[in-house]
């Protein structure tokens, strides 16, 4: 029996033609992919492709949190085109902004594009929910998750994954226990659990 805290997450990938079936979403099967892989914790996924429209994205991200998903992940919709209106939509619904997620994805992106000065991602917490917008690209989001590593697998970016676990800690959420071979996750000692036997 797993003695790991189980976890609801919410996936939501936000794209008018992947929505609408003009092409297949890429999105969803990121994150639960990475999630899968970055997490001890048995998780039970809440998915959702929605359009680009600020208000049925703000109406999805209030019913994931109080479905209760400790984390709510989003995908798409955060650059400059007009249609792109995910970190509004995220604001609106957001009892306090986070704002060293957005920094630190676009320094890590950066690394790659410079276009990546364009994202607006952004983080947010709503009750005791944890809301992140991350990048549209399937490569992007587990860049921005797990961070940069050399050739002999030494962390030299942390990614923003490494925060998150400590950050529910912080609003009640579980306790998120990482595969550290994917991301490490960062508490300070005293936050740390004892592993279960």
């Amino acid at each position: 029996m797993s003695t790991h805290d189980a976890v609801k997450i919410g996936i939501v990938s936000i794209s008018d033609r992947a929505s609408s079936g003009v092409y297949e979403d890429k999105g969803l099967p990121a994150l639960q992919d990475w999630l899968t892989r970055a997490l001890h914790n048995p998780i039970t996924f809440e998915a959702r492709l929605i359009p680009d429209d600020q208000a049925t994205i703000s109406q999805t991200l209030i019913e994931l949190v109080d479905a209760g998903c400790s984390l709510v992940l989003t995908t798409g919709g955060t650059g400059p085109a007009l249609r792109d209106v995910t970190p509004e939509a995220t604001l609106a619904v957001a009892d306090k902004e986070m704002p060293g997620f957005g920094e630190q994805m676009r320094q890590i992106s950066l690394r790659f594009v410079p276009t990546a000065i364009l994202s607006r991602q952004v983080a947010v917490i709503r009750g005791q929910s944890l809301i992140i917008n991350l990048p549209g690209q399937p490569k992007a989001i587990a860049e921005t998750l797990e961070g940069l590593k050399d050739a002999d697998g030494k962390q030299l970016v942390n990614g923003i994954f490494a925060a998150v676990p400590y950050c529910i800690d912080l609003i009640g959420g579980p306790y998120l226990e990482t595969v550290d071979a994917v991301c490490k996750a960062f508490r300070p000692k005293s936050a740390i659990r004892a592993p279960q036997g």
